[in-house]
């Protein structure tokens, strides 16, 4: 609380808060495992590793400060929500604002990401901008993403696939099958991130009109779906293991008892103070994943 007696927050709260630090680990962890994976061929970069990072937490932040914008204008972050309070929806940033400090990061992405062009060709400015554009539509535009159920989708491609293949093919200069799989459980435990934030808000969702998964299939699909995400990712080193990598690549499987009880608390959750602590602690399910498989794959 500021003196005076204001209700509102520090500024940079605020804004700490719209960036979303919880949701950040689904940006580090696969550029995390892409340089691992780089790093086990001998072609590790940390130059252009740095870059990647730089550009996925900002991609990651225009995103969440995007989604922050759309939603309260969409309808979707309106006083029915149970979650933590929304910069722009509590009156605390205004849209305008909102609206511009979301192109002045996704610039900066984009600016960074310009020097993965040394390293990944021409090439990379598609996909950077293909990053973008999508992060931007994933609330925004007359389709947006996340409202047709496609968030999901989005997320396990983007922050998975796309994110570990690039980690790795500009220090590798090429795409292997290995990098391929080692995006999948990234893929995969981010977007339970997502998930649980969707569960959480399926109700203010469904009200809005927001057609999640969650709202279109219902909480007990999303169950499932979790559970099956967990497993497949735990799955994955083994994989890695029976190619020829050393045992040392099964060190994620360590995560599988805290998998288990992020499954059963998402079941058992009630209240939205259980919800955004289990969310918490799915972006450091992943965080945690990412360093035990890099070091396991480097190891």
């Amino acid at each position: 609380m500021r003196r005076g007696g204001d209700p509102r927050p520090a500024l940079w709260r605020t804004w700490l808060a719209a960036a979303r630090p919880r949701t950040l680990p689904a940006a580090v962890s696969p550029v995390v495992v892409g340089s691992a994976v780089a790093g086990h061929d001998h072609r590790f970069d940390p130059a252009a590793a740095a870059l990647c990072l730089a550009f996925a937490l900002l991609v990651q932040i225009g995103t969440n400060f995007a989604n922050d914008y759309y939603d309260f204008v969409k309808g979707a972050d309106n006083a029915s929500r149970v979650g933590p309070r929304r910069a722009v929806a509590s009156g605390l940033v205004a849209p305008a604002t909102m609206r511009a400090a979301t192109a002045w990061v996704y610039a900066a992405a984009f600016a960074l990401g310009l020097g993965l062009v040394h390293w990944g060709g021409p090439w990379m400015i598609a996909v950077g901008a293909v990053c973008i554009a999508c992060g931007v539509a994933y609330t925004g535009g007359p389709l947006p993403l996340a409202y047709l159920g496609l968030g999901d989708a989005f997320v396990f491609v983007f922050f998975g696939l796309v994110a570990v293949g690039a980690t790795y093919f500009v220090q590798a200069g090429r795409l292997t099958w290995a990098a391929v799989l080692a995006g999948v459980p990234m893929g995969l435990l981010a977007a339970n991130i997502l998930l649980v934030n969707n569960y959480r808000d399926a109700d203010s969702d469904r009200a809005a009109n927001k057609r999640t998964l969650v709202v279109r299939l219902g909480r007990a699909f999303a169950r499932a779906q979790f559970a099956a995400s967990l497993a497949a990712a735990l799955a994955v080193p083994f994989a890695f293991w029976a190619s020829g990598y050393r045992a040392w690549c099964l060190l994620p499987v360590l995560t599988a008892p805290l998998a288990l009880s992020h499954a059963r608390r998402l079941g058992a959750a009630a209240t939205p103070a259980q919800h955004v602590a289990l969310l918490g602690d799915t972006g450091r399910l992943i965080a945690a994943y990412a360093a035990l498989f890099a070091a396991g794959v480097l190891l």
